[in-house]
């Protein structure tokens, strides 16, 4: 399945581009509060939805040091990696 960063990277574009409030020209190094305009419920959300789908769950000390889209995409690689 989604088992590379670039991988999990590309779905969370993905599934970020399916809502049409979020900008058009977004990359993985796009930041997720500052570029996409998201509060915290909507950070929160969004990570259940990804948590969901990858079948993975993000500890809520780890959220703190995600900035960009990269950062969220290594930190559930690196979660993944622990569960395999």
């Amino acid at each position: 399945m989604t088992d590379s960063v670039a991988d999990i990277s590309h779905l969370i574009l993905q599934k970020l581009l399916e809502n049409p409030k979020v900008p058009r020209d977004i990359s993985g190094d796009s930041r997720i509060v500052e570029d996409l305009a998201f509060d915290s419920l909507a950070v929160m959300n969004f990570v259940m939805e990804i948590e969901d789908t990858l079948d993975v769950s993000v500890p809520l000390d780890k959220l703190a040091d995600i900035r960009t889209i990269n950062d969220l995409a290594a930190c559930l690689h690196a979660i993944k990696a622990e569960q395999a």
